[in-house]
């Protein structure tokens, strides 16, 4: 069976005026409604990359790619930004000082980063992890990053399906955080099969994960730092 490669971006978000430059009027108007300086600086950086990465991909220029963000499953204006009429898919995702970008041909993907943060890790098990995956927590010395790492692997499969956070994290086990990244049982409506994992490098203090719906292994290639 064929590889299928899934190609990683990372960029650091800055609010420059050469990537505002290239947003549209619709994000232009969410770029002003962010309040936080910082917020404003992920947002951007997240087009500009996606534009960008996309540009070289498809030999277009960047001003002319237009996303949509229809939800796949209630036609809403809140699902993951698209490319019509492509082929490939892409997620976003950011956190922190790292913004993410997953790029595939042929098939749907999510992507996730987390900064570790000092959240109170018990309560919010409670709301995302399985019996079975608040065992494995329990033992585990770093459970900081144990949580973050089950987080980014569940968030990256249901952006990956257009769900995001409307579907249940509970209905879902995944492989242990120390373990190589694998779901293994899905309960629900929401649940799709065959579905492959990995685990990205974000740096320390961080979690990142990409979800591809496919049966065909993935190589995951990462590109140098952009920005």
């Amino acid at each position: 069976m064929p590889v299928l490669e899934c190609a990683v971006h990372w960029a650091r978000p800055d609010d420059d005026p050469r990537m505002r430059d290239l947003l549209d009027e619709g994000e232009r108007a969410r770029y002003e409604r962010f309040m936080r300086a910082e917020d404003k600086a992920r947002f951007v950086t997240g087009r500009w990359l996606a534009r960008t990465v996309l540009a070289e991909a498809t030999g277009r220029p960047p001003r002319d790619l237009r996303f949509t963000t229809d939800c796949p499953h209630c036609g809403g204006s809140h699902g993951k930004p698209r490319l019509p009429g492509s082929d490939l898919d892409f997620s976003l995702s950011h956190s922190g000082d790292r913004v993410l970008l997953v790029l595939v041909e042929g098939a749907a993907v999510g992507a996730d980063v987390e900064q570790e943060s000092d959240r109170d890790i018990n309560s919010l098990a409670r709301m995302v992890l399985t019996d079975a995956e608040g065992e494995v927590l329990r033992t585990m010395d770093d459970r900081k990053r144990g949580f973050h790492a089950y987080w980014s692997r569940k968030e990256a499969l249901l952006k990956a399906t257009g769900h995001g956070l409307a579907a249940s994290m509970t209905a879902i086990h995944v492989s242990g955080p120390d373990e190589p990244p694998e779901v293994v049982a899905w309960e629900g409506e929401a649940a799709v099969s065959p579905v492959r994992l990995a685990d990205l490098d974000a740096g320390p203090g961080y979690a990142a994960a990409a979800a591809v719906l496919t049966d065909r292994p993935l190589k995951v290639n990462q590109v140098p730092l952009r920005y």
